[in-house]
């Protein structure tokens, strides 16, 4: 029996339940000091089955305490994705003593003797910092026999309106319901017919404020909306945001339907929302997303657990040429688990440049600058034939990020892929953090304008990174080599 948490491919510092099978965050919330990560989790399998609530807490988000399993299905169906939020005024009646936890998740099943979904909203409460759950005896709150696919609400307090707001995934829209005691509500608008893409069903919505360019008085909306997997488009499941206004009832998108805005440009961030309730003195939007592809998530070459998450992120809003974007980083915390860093200037990469022995925990932190190379990158490297290759395209304006050999793809045809995301270079250099786990790299480039994420499955631990520059010379001004610890050895 291989040791807990030290099994081949476990995540060691990205969450990941101890055994079993996990998607979705769910029910994100901070209260009493300390953030809240539900889950969608198969206690019985580890592939995708009847879905319960797992629970982590953490007081850094790095470092995660799995607890016991916090909502079972029941008499109404399994437990699906949603949302939770602190009532801190009791608006519910729930809690007579100071403020509690709502859990709004969907209750899904299927019509009697049919194979048609059945999918509505549901509540729980929790008295005692999410450690036990009651569920609401006027169960389902909402429901809508005309919409097969009615999943994942997302609440949270509209402060303008003095209303509790709903964002509901819909099959191809969104729906937002509005409420006055999270057990009543009211349906306000639907947004989403023609705007953006459809090349799936649209899942686990979110919708957000957020100040452009740090000015709190300029602020807009932010609404991310996941899409399931169609099986045609070479992507599989992946997670579009719009931006624009919301008056507590509707949603203006600021953009031309036809805009298509990727939050992540990699094959392995979906489902993911943010955190309620973060303190406004913190201010952040804090935001986590399940690390895999719905193409190959029941596939993949772990055994004892599935899936993991991705690093929480900073979400914020910047203004360019083409409008206001989405930008994410990597959560400050990420401080807690840094070690030695190792500090290199002034290289010149000529075609195969230096090689830099790593751990297999790694951050990098570099800057291309540009010369008159065609093309720089670096390797990420396990072995001689295993690599993971990250490469920018100067005349394409494009950063590139191929595993296809980076090990283990025999599960599925999807896997082996170079993913690829428009980027243009500002002052001809481009920024790179990269964060390597054992099974996965995420990559922020340019200060987060650009997110790549993605899985990787080495046959044996990286080891070394390897520059080029293809046709000339590329300058690496500085490069930053940190070694991070494991969440689970503390």
């Amino acid at each position: 029996m291989t040791m807990k948490y030290k099994e081949k491919h476990r995540p060691q510092f990205h969450f990941s339940p101890e055994e079993k099978w996990m998607n979705d965050p769910n029910g994100m919330v901070f209260f009493n000091d300390e953030y809240h990560l539900f889950y969608q989790y198969h206690p019985h399998g580890t592939t995708w089955g009847p879905m319960h609530w797992g629970h982590a807490v953490s007081r850094d988000l790095i470092c995660w305490e799995q607890l016991p399993i916090a909502l079972y299905p029941d008499e109404h169906g399994a437990i699906f994705s949603g949302s939770a939020v602190v009532d801190w005024d009791n608006t519910s009646g729930f809690f007579e003593e100071g403020p509690g936890l709502v859990a709004i998740y969907t209750s899904a099943d299927h019509y009697p003797e049919s194979d048609r979904p059945l999918q509505r909203q549901s509540l729980a409460f929790s008295k005692d910092n999410g450690r036990t759950w009651v569920t609401y005896e006027g169960n389902p709150v909402l429901s809508d026999e005309n919409i097969p696919d009615y999943r994942d609400p997302k609440v949270f307090w509209h402060h303008e309106t003095k209303k509790w707001v709903m964002i509901l995934a819909t099959g191809q829209t969104v729906m937002i319901y509005t409420s006055l005691n999270l057990k009543n509500w009211e349906f306000a608008s639907e947004f989403g017919h023609n705007a953006g893409s459809h090349d799936g069903v649209w899942e686990c919505p979110d919708l957000f404020k957020l100040p452009i360019d740090g000015d709190e008085n300029n602020q807009k909306w932010a609404m991310l909306v996941s899409i399931g997997d169609n099986g045609k488009s070479k992507e599989g499941s992946r997670t579009q945001y719009f931006i624009g206004d919301f008056d507590g009832t509707t949603f203006v998108n600021e953009n031309p339907d036809e805009t298509i805005l990727w939050l992540d440009y990699g094959r392995d961030n979906y489902a993911g929302v943010s955190w309620s309730d973060i303190p406004k003195e913190d201010g952040r939007r804090i935001y986590i997303g399940w690390m895999s592809n719905w193409r190959y998530a029941n596939l993949v070459p772990t055994e004892v657990w599935r899936s993991a998450m991705t690093l929480p992120r900073e979400l914020s809003l910047t203004s360019g040429e083409e409008g206001v974007r989405l930008v994410q980083n990597p959560v400050a915390e990420i401080e807690g688990i840094r070690k030695e860093t190792k500090v290199h200037e002034d290289l010149v990469i000529r075609d195969t440049g230096t090689s830099y022995p790593i751990s297999e925990l790694t951050e990098v932190n570099l800057k291309f600058k540009k010369e008159n190379g065609t093309s720089f990158g670096l390797v990420i490297q396990s072995s001689q034939e295993g690599k993971t290759i990250i490469h920018f395209d100067v005349a394409k304006e494009m950063l590139f990020v191929d595993r296809t050999n980076s090990g283990d793809n025999s599960f599925s045809d999807s896997f082996p892929t170079v993913q690829e995301a428009p980027l243009k270079l500002k002052d001809g250099i481009l920024k790179l953090q990269v964060f390597i786990d054992t099974s996965s790299i995420e990559i922020f480039a340019n200060d987060g304008e650009v997110a790549i994420t993605s899985l990787i499955f080495p046959n044996e631990a990286v080891n070394q990174l390897q520059f080029f520059s293809n046709e000339g010379i590329t300058n690496v001004p500085i490069l930053k080599v940190t070694e991070l610890n494991s969440i689970w050895s503390k």
